[in-house]
């Protein structure tokens, strides 16, 4: 029987590297669902390639433009994730990729985990702003998560099913980006092209600023608290230049395991899917001169500021990680925009997150996805009033 399979946001970089994965299985899989935003050129290939029958385009004009294409097709072509219900019609298929970056991602993951026995998320907004609705929705509909991020995948990989009593400590795993070695002097010249420049991976705009200032990181423990349940105590940031060990975790045995594998998303990709059959991937051969230099250190928090925000999280899930991803999207852009310098996105996300009009966020979780959108664009535009 093949295996049934939806991707949402499957032309993204994400959707491709899984897509691709497909492609050597094509026998065995039946693509349910794909979905683009606007890139529609990118979508009728993989429509072609794997005979899909249900596609989802966001964006009005491309979805026009698509039906003139395909309409001698028999495709089944929809505006809106409000079709998923249609689609699937109460069948549940074996496996779904969240992949739609930014919290347009939210709604279209809580709709699709009714309908799918295993989902991978590979959205950090969606995680960090929208945990306590994912997971409710995950334990309703007894539908099995995992996580797609290397260094969750590694976590995930590493705990295998014991419980938090047996984790003394989880470490992640930061490149420190391409100002590691940068001197601190130096900072306020940084400009935009340069903090695109990744050492070890090739990534969007918005994540490689987020790597050049550690804010990634900073979402990652989130993440990995929500995901995993565990205490902020318990998870620590290492610099690792060489991106090759992704997670360490220290159990209460005695015990520290560590996770490598190469600078490839697909490894974790690959083995969301094929966790548990005997399926081959070509990768790399081990690196033995990177594991005799591994070379980890803490982080330097005058250079990395943002990780001060880590000891102001609130114990429990709430609305105030949607103020902090939101303050720190608008800020991003305006320094991609070159209307601050790069010191300032931490300077002003310290400020911003610690006034009295955000701290009390602290205390509210988010009850449906109109709150966690409404206090967005709030932020954001209270980002507009400000001198900066």
């Amino acid at each position: 029987m093949k295996k049934q399979i939806a991707i949402l946001g499957s032309t993204g970089s994400i959707g491709k590297t899984l897509i691709n994965i497909l492609k050597k299985d094509k026998k065995n899989i039946e693509l349910k669902l794909i979905t683009t935003n606007k890139n529609i050129k990118e979508l009728i290939k993989q429509i072609n390639f794997f005979n899909v029958k249900n596609v989802i385009v966001k964006d009005y004009k491309s979805f026009l433009q698509i039906n003139k294409i395909l309409k001698n097709k028999k495709i089944k072509i929809y505006n809106n994730f409000n079709s998923i219900k249609h689609i699937f019609n109460n069948k549940k298929i074996d496996y779904s990729m969240s992949a739609i970056s930014g919290l347009e991602g939210l709604d279209p993951t809580l709709r699709l985990i009714e309908f799918t026995k295993k989902i991978a998320i590979a959205n950090k907004e969606s995680i960090i702003c929208g945990w306590p609705l994912i997971n409710k929705n995950l334990l309703f509909y007894n539908t099995k998560f995992v996580p797609v991020d290397s260094e969750h995948y590694s976590i995930y990989s590493l705990i295998g099913g014991l419980k938090n009593d047996n984790i003394e400590c989880v470490y992640i795993t930061a490149s420190g980006g391409p100002f590691n070695k940068y001197p601190l002097r130096k900072f306020k010249l940084i400009t935009p092209k340069s903090a695109l420049n990744h050492p070890n991976w090739n990534m969007g705009k918005k994540i490689s600023i987020d790597s050049a200032t550690l804010m990634n990181k900073v979402f990652e423990i989130i993440e990995a608290k929500m995901i995993f349940n565990l205490n902020y105590k318990k998870l620590k940031i290492l610099i690792h230049p060489k991106s090759y060990v992704h997670a360490m975790v220290k159990f209460t045995n005695g015990v520290t395991k560590i996770l490598i594998h190469d600078t490839n998303m697909k490894i974790p990709i690959f083995n969301s899917i094929y966790e548990k059959e005997k399926k081959k991937i070509r990768t790399k051969k081990l690196d033995i001169s990177i594991i005799n230099d591994l070379n980890f250190k803490d982080v330097d928090v005058k250079k990395f500021p943002v990780v001060k925000i880590l000891n102001k999280l609130p114990v429990n899930s709430s609305l105030y990680e949607t103020v902090i991803v939101a303050a720190n999207d608008k800020l991003v852009k305006l320094f991609l925009m070159k209307k601050i310098n790069f010191l300032d996105i931490s300077k002003f996300l310290l400020k911003i997150t610690q006034e009295k009009e955000f701290l009390k966020y602290r205390r509210l979780i988010p009850k449906n996805i109109t709150d966690i959108i409404k206090l967005s664009n709030y932020v954001s535009l209270k980002i507009d009033t400000y001198d900066i």
